[in-house]
């Protein structure tokens, strides 16, 4: 059969056909006198059989590794579409609740509901740049899309989608603080990642409130950015956290930087330097220069004391930074 009449009796476009022929998936053997590629019963079956896995939700590459290894067992993939099929079911199950949030609402028009149908379904585009364009071109609006963004958010894992949404987010308000808070107790690891930075995108004091109240969240990297948030909002209780993070290294610039704001703008210097000092007691090298520089710009004879002992230091990196932290740091301080 010519491409023509395959597309016409299995309902697979020739647009298709010429792609799996393209990248090797199912290409016709046989050839016309006239020299036209025509496909064989065999090149049909071969169809199907692809067509069937499609079907399961498998990508054109795990087909083709599926076709291509005859030694293949289907239990693996199974499993895996196994897992698949849950993760979508709950993604949709929760859709289905932010939509009952939307409905409950109570839109003041069908024109309302309509854009909110059109809205969620542009977010579900399997193209990128699509969604992208969609995200780019809504109005700023209220705490209205809030629901149906914030969902769209927690789920996307493109980039560029990912951060227009974020903007879009931020402009409609608060009404998805709620939401991305939660998500930062989902079991999904992405999830929660993505909940942290939308609310660091949205940057309000509820935001920040709602980040700083999962600082002994068991994630470590939602539990960093939870630290900090408390620390920015002059929680004392932050102070033990916030030395740690200098000592793991990754965020110490910027736990440095709000342990000097707990001990200028909050009073709590004392507080700041005997944290310091404790995690001194045990740290290794590169973590005590760390912390070191951490007492630059902590004010009162404590930090200063705590500094000048720490020339004495066995390790010579440490003696110098300290020596070098002592001869830039303000005499006020």
């Amino acid at each position: 059969m010519l491409i023509g009449e395959v597309s016409e009796q299995s309902g697979i476009s020739a647009r298709m056909l010429r792609h799996y022929d393209r990248i090797g998936l199912v290409s016709p053997t046989g050839r016309t006198h006239g020299g036209y590629r025509q496909y064989s019963q065999d090149d049909v079956r071969r169809l199907f059989h692809v067509e069937g896995l499609r079907s399961l939700g498998l990508s054109l590459q795990e087909i083709a590794d599926v076709l291509a290894d005859l030694s293949f067992s289907p239990a693996t993939m199974v499993e895996q579409l196994i897992a698949r099929t849950h993760d979508r079911l709950a993604r949709e199950q929760e859709l289905l609740h932010r939509l009952g949030q939307v409905r409950a609402s109570d839109p003041d028009a069908w024109s309302d509901v309509l854009r909110t149908i059109s809205l969620v379904r542009g977010l579900d585009d399997q193209s990128p740049s699509a969604r992208q364009r969609l995200v780019l071109s809504l109005p700023e609006r209220g705490d209205g899309d809030a629901a149906v963004l914030a969902e769209a958010v927690l789920n996307e894992d493109d980039a560029n989608v990912a951060g227009a949404l974020q903007w879009a987010l931020a402009r409609t308000g608060e009404g998805a603080i709620p939401i991305l808070a939660a998500a930062l107790q989902s079991p999904e690891a992405a999830r929660r990642h993505r909940a942290l930075a939308a609310l660091a995108k949205i940057d309000s004091p509820r935001a920040g409130e709602a980040l700083a109240e999962a600082y002994r969240h068991p994630d470590p990297l939602v539990s960093a950015r939870a630290t900090l948030a408390r620390g920015r909002r002059g929680t004392a209780d932050a102070v033990p956290g916030l030395a740690a993070l200098v000592v793991n290294g990754p965020d110490d610039v910027e736990a440095a930087e709000v342990l000097a704001l707990l001990a200028t703008r909050y009073g709590l210097a004392e507080d700041v330097t005997r944290a310091v000092q404790g995690e001194l007691a045990t740290a290794e090298v590169s973590a005590r220069q760390r912390l070191t520089v951490a007492l630059a710009e902590i004010p009162g004879p404590l930090a200063r004391a705590t500094l000048t002992a720490l020339l004495d230091d066995q390790d010579k990196r440490v003696s110098l930074t300290a020596r070098f932290v002592l001869g830039t740091r303000p005499s006020d301080l």
